[in-house]
Order: structure tokens, then sequence, then C-alpha cells
């Protein structure tokens, strides 16, 4: 079974997220900021992080690179409500998988989620 960890402030993108995502018989978990992330990932290693950008102790998107470095094989997605041109550049740069934008479709999750974990 496919693991995911929401990294979201907003309690109800978490609830709603984690019932999207179980639709599709991922095993969902949630955090709501970025040392609560840290504490989660030292036990379980899932292999989709959907993360926010603007977290109560940092921003999703400098969190990236760490992600990236201590967990090469997890997919990352940003996924905020605070979508530009320059924060999608960053974040690509910093090697997230998929950049999504608030509000987001029950369908662009299912897509996102068949994209990344395709053979």
């Amino acid at each position: 079974m496919v693991k995911a960890l929401i990294i979201d402030d907003e309690i109800d993108i978490c609830y709603l997220l984690s019932s999207i995502l179980r639709t599709k018989n991922l095993q969902v978990s949630y955090v709501n900021s970025i040392s609560e992330a840290t504490i989660s990932l030292e036990k379980q290693q899932p292999e989709i992080i959907f993360l926010d950008n603007h977290l109560p102790d940092g921003l999703g998107i400098d969190f990236i690179k760490q992600l990236k470095l201590s967990y090469p094989s997890t997919k990352v997605v940003m996924i905020t409500a605070f979508d530009n041109y320059s924060d999608r550049t960053k974040a690509f740069n910093n090697g997230v998988d998929t950049f999504i934008s608030k509000p987001f479709t029950k369908n662009l999750i299912y897509q996102t989620v068949d994209n990344l974990t395709k053979a």
C-alpha cells in the first residue's frame, strides 16, 4: 500500500485530502508543521508527500531540498493557495515533483497520484 504524508496547517485541507487519498487506497497520515513532519518522517517514509508552503514554522518550499536529500525516492507535491511564477520556479529548482494550486479538485489529486505511482 502506498503511503502518503500531508504537511499542512489547515486541518480542513488535511481531512479533505486524506479522504480523497484514501479512496485511492493510500495509507495517509498528516502533520501540521515542518517540525512535526521531521518527527513523522523518522518513523516512516512515505512514497508521496503533499506539502503546503506557508507553515507555522517555515516555508515548505525551503523544506523541499531537505526532503529530497534525506528521502530521494519520495515524491513531493507542493500544494498551496499562493501560486505564482517565482514560487513555482523555486519549488522545481528545489526538487519538487509536482505543483498544485489550491483549491484543487478530486480528479486532479487522483491524476497526480496516478502519475507519481506509475512503474
